[in-house]
């Protein structure tokens, strides 16, 4: 167990970011969450067990963030703007905001949960630290830039980036497990599969969460900007995430594809279409994250069985059926 760590975490109330607080406080670290209503945050993470320290602040504000990161090892970075709006101009200054932060605290190591948006799927079937990055959308190109950042400040602030799929999990609303294939709130009807080929890869949040908290405990091997692949599940059919759906509802439940052609159409309306269209080729071509180098650093990565996971994720966002009485 690790004792007399400090992390600030920023985004602890968002999918990721709260799974890795979750993490951090289980293994022995002292955590802060900088949020800007404590208050609410305290009340949401209610029954979640230990909690962080709820500091209030904005992670757009650079002076909050640099007083809350004070004395701090490592900094979570899992923010994203309000409603994932305006990336262009919010995403760049927040990650600024968290490199002085870290300089403040004397080299506090920066943990950048990463996408695969980095990448031209039709070009780099596998990803690895050294794979050249051809985004092909706006907010993959954003991500760019926020690596380059990173790698511009160290060695004096150091830095772990673990890329990933496509987010699932309990607290992970902002996906396309919960935005796209189900509905929150509502037992599965029907199935909307936006895969138009094999090889999808997916993240299971409390996995990956404990993967980066290995990663953070394992300090002392990182390079000064480590970038590690988190593989996740390889839906090496397409139809594997649908099938373990069908599994953990337990009863059949029909399937229809994703509208991608509506979003072509669309998407010189921009908005919404626009963003759906320029990610589409990461749901017609295969992508694998190779994750030697996370096994070398920590062993074997964390996997939970996938209809477990989606059971627990299908529990957590109200969709399984209710049981019947005296069953």
């Amino acid at each position: 167990m690790t004792t007399n760590r400090t992390a600030l975490v920023l985004g602890a109330t968002g999918g990721v970011g709260g799974a890795i607080t979750s993490v951090l406080l289980a293994s022995g670290w002292s955590v802060r969450a900088l949020v800007r209503d404590p208050a609410k945050a305290a009340a949401g993470w209610s029954g979640r067990g230990l909690a962080p320290a709820w500091i209030a602040g904005d992670a757009m504000t650079r002076a909050d963030v640099v007083d809350a990161a004070r004395g701090v090892d490592a900094i979570v970075h899992a923010v994203n703007p309000p409603g994932y709006q305006n990336w262009d101009r919010l995403v760049l200054p927040m990650m600024e905001n968290t490199l002085a932060a870290a300089r403040a605290a004397g080299g506090a190591r920066i943990v950048l949960p990463g996408t695969i948006y980095n990448f031209d799927p039709a070009r780099v079937p596998v990803v690895d630290a050294d794979s050249p990055q051809m985004p092909r959308s706006r907010k993959g190109a954003i991500r760019v830039r926020l690596e380059q950042l990173l790698e511009a400040a160290a060695p004096a602030v150091p830095s772990l980036i673990v890329r990933a799929g496509d987010f699932f999990g309990p607290d992970a609303g902002s996906s396309w497990f919960a935005q796209a294939l189900v509905t929150p709130g509502r037992p599965v009807r029907r199935l909307l599969n936006p895969a138009n080929g094999p090889g999808h890869s997916w993240a299971y949040l409390p996995d990956l969460a404990q993967a980066i908290g290995r990663l953070m405990d394992a300090a002392e091997r990182l390079d000064p900007v480590e970038r590690v692949q988190f593989e996740g599940y390889v839906d090496v059919t397409g139809a594997g995430m649908v099938d373990a759906l069908r599994a953990a509802i337990g009863r059949p439940v029909p399937v229809y594809g994703f509208p991608w052609w509506a979003m072509r159409l669309l998407s010189p309306l921009g908005g919404m279409p626009r963003e759906m269209a320029e990610i589409a080729p990461y749901w017609r071509h295969p992508l694998r994250l190779d994750n030697r180098r996370l096994v070398t650093l920590i062993g074997t990565e964390p996997r939970t069985p996938l209809t477990a996971a989606v059971e627990t994720t299908l529990a957590a966002l109200g969709c399984l059926d209710a049981p019947v009485a005296g069953h």
